[in-house]
């Protein structure tokens, strides 16, 4: 499992803090419910990367240079479904896949969180401070931000790494939002610990099903 952050804020990849423009995903902290001890890697993406992707997937000019290098129309019709945390953990998933030597054989599962519907008002920002999209533009930023990504800013979790991170959650949980620490301790040592907390899951995904039904979204996406 890889966890993503942005690289203006790596928490987990260096107990940093800082301002970034993936907006909606948390920072500064290490989240309760993140299973630490499970976790394989931590990538720090730039933020820059995931704005300049942002335009290339849904202006015009960025779509038209993405059909001429023969990417599926139906495929480039799905990308403004992805937000800007949406395609920081695609990117995330991007490294992990060139560092682990991945083929069209492996399967990396990641999760899109967010549309670029909300984001509407970041693509007019940056058609306003960066002039309108172009193709030369789109060619850079595929070339620079997509196939070009590295494995920069990624970190293979070794048992002392995994625990660095696991007791950061005690400045946020424990001091500051009362939680216990034997409860903390618990999520490290107590091996039953997370199959216990995660054993309503399938009650969560029904009522995750209902709300999107009665919301509409079911229809809408589904």
């Amino acid at each position: 499992m890889l966890a993503s952050e942005a690289l203006q804020c790596p928490t987990l990849l260096a107990n940093g803090f800082g301002g970034h423009r993936i907006e909606g995903i948390g920072d500064k902290h290490v989240p309760w419910i993140h299973n630490v001890k499970n976790t394989d890697m931590v990538s720090a993406i730039d933020d820059e990367d995931s704005m300049r992707l942002l335009r290339l997937f849904n202006e015009a000019a960025g779509q038209e240079y993405l059909k001429k290098q023969g990417i599926d129309a139906a495929l480039i019709e799905k990308l403004p479904y992805l937000g800007i945390s949406s395609i920081a953990n695609l990117l995330s998933a991007i490294k992990m896949a060139k560092y682990y030597e991945m083929s069209e054989n492996d399967v990396i599962f990641t999760v899109f969180t967010d549309s670029a519907e909300m984001y509407l008002s970041r693509l007019e920002e940056m058609n306003t401070a960066r002039g309108a999209y172009s193709l030369q533009q789109a060619q850079l930023d595929e070339q620079a931000c997509l196939s070009g990504q590295k494995t920069d800013n990624l970190l293979e979790l070794t048992y002392t790494d995994r625990k660095r991170i696991h007791n950061l959650k005690y400045f946020t949980w424990i001091e500051q939002q009362g939680k216990s620490v034997d409860e903390l301790n618990a999520q490290w040592y107590d091996e039953t610990y997370w199959n216990e907390r995660f054993s309503i899951v399938p009650q969560w995904d029904k009522e995750i099903k209902a709300f999107n039904e009665k919301t509409g979204l079911s229809r809408k996406y589904l």
